[in-house]
Formats: structure tokens, sequence, C-alpha cells
């Protein structure tokens, strides 16, 4: 486990930090040089990247049996799939969500739990917003059990501009339902696979908040 980014007391993401430390350079040579346009136009490039990296804490009163969604964004469907042919190996619901390059990108562990399995897939980068992204995409398949030894699978998907995942934890770790546990960069996709009797609660584009917005209960 990656405390320090789990933990993570900054107002951006470590991630950002050669790209911050980058634009600023950049943005200061510029205006010694005496490009004002050229550092104007740096100087914006910056302070999105800055935006983009935002990390801001979060609480949540959400109860025991609460799942969280694990990324800011949009749901794009939630899907009943009847056979154990999916990530949970059972019949499950499959929540998936698009994250905009607005949207912050921390991801934040739905559920509490020991984390059991992690998978990287190495893929293409289709346009998370689309289907086959999910099929086709790079992604990182994280297996959390939870305290009754029912499964939830978390998996991060890159997107057509992302190309690069981050995973902060590992196999064996017991986690907190809200905490960070990895970010993708420049626009991606989330999908969450639960039990199918868990009761869900969100709805086709409804936005949502990473560690903040109730997705679903597990009774």
């Amino acid at each position: 486990m990656e405390t320090s980014r789990i933990n993570n007391k900054w107002l951006f993401a470590r991630e950002g930090l050669p790209f911050i430390f980058t634009g600023c350079a950049l943005t200061s040579l510029l205006i010694y040089m005496g490009f004002l346009i050229a550092s104007v136009a740096a100087g914006i490039a910056s302070a999105f990247v800055l935006f983009f990296f935002r990390d801001p804490e979060r609480r949540n009163n959400a109860g025991p049996d609460a799942v969280l969604t694990p990324a800011d964004g949009t749901i794009l469907k939630i899907e009943h799939l009847e056979d154990s042919n999916n990530p949970l190996g059972e019949p499950a619901m499959k929540i998936s969500i698009f994250m905009s390059i607005f949207n912050v990108h921390v991801n934040r562990l739905p559920v509490t739990g020991t984390i059991k399995k992690i998978i990287y897939q190495p893929g293409k980068f289709f346009s998370a917003n689309l289907d086959k992204a999910s099929k086709y995409n790079e992604n990182n398949r994280i297996q959390l059990e939870i305290h009754d030894s029912r499964k939830i699978v978390v998996i991060q998907i890159a997107g057509l501009i992302a190309r690069r995942i981050a995973c902060w934890v590992k196999e064996g770790d017991n986690m907190i339902a809200g905490q960070r546990f990895g970010l993708i960069r420049f626009g991606s996709r989330l999908e969450v696979y639960v039990p199918d009797n868990i009761r869900i609660t969100a709805h086709p584009r409804q936005k949502v908040k990473a560690g903040k917005t109730i997705i679903g209960y597990l009774s």
C-alpha cells in the first residue's frame, strides 16, 4: 500500500507533479524570453493540469452497508448480468462510470474490505465512453472481499487520451470505503461489478462523486 498517496494531504495527486513543474518552468522561461502570448498559453495549460490532478479531501456519512461510487463522473449504464461470464464469476450488477477530463480522476474504494486480487491487462485506447472500451482497452482489475465473503470487482479502464493507470494498493491490503486507491490520466472509465443481491439506488446519467455518492446498499 502506498500510504502517502492513499492518505494524501496535498491539494493534488502527486502523479501530477512532473507535469505541473514542467508547465510552470516553461511558463517562466517564456516570460523571461519575452514571449508573452506563448507564456499566457503555457500558463493556461499549466493551470488546467493543476486542475486535472486536483485531489480534494472528502468525507461521507454513509453507513457500513453503503456502496460508494469509486469515481467522479457520469453513470453510463447499469446492467444486470444473469450468467457468470463476467469478472465477478456469478450473476452480477455492472455499473459503468465515465470520467471526462473535467472530473477529479483520483479513484476511491466503494466498500470496506480486503484486496484479494489485482490483475493488470494491457490493451487498446478506444474512447472511454464507448462500450468496446470495456472489452478491449488497457485496464486494471481489483477484487475486494467484504466481511460476509461476498466479492466486489472494480476495473480501472484507460481511455482515448489516458496512457497510464496508477494503482496504489496491493493484494492483502485491508481498506476502508472511500479510501483512495488509484488514478487514471486524462479521461477514462471505471466499472463496478457487485453481486446481484445488492440493492442498486443509482441510475443512468446520474452525476457522481467518488467516495461520497451512494450507488447501492449491501443489504
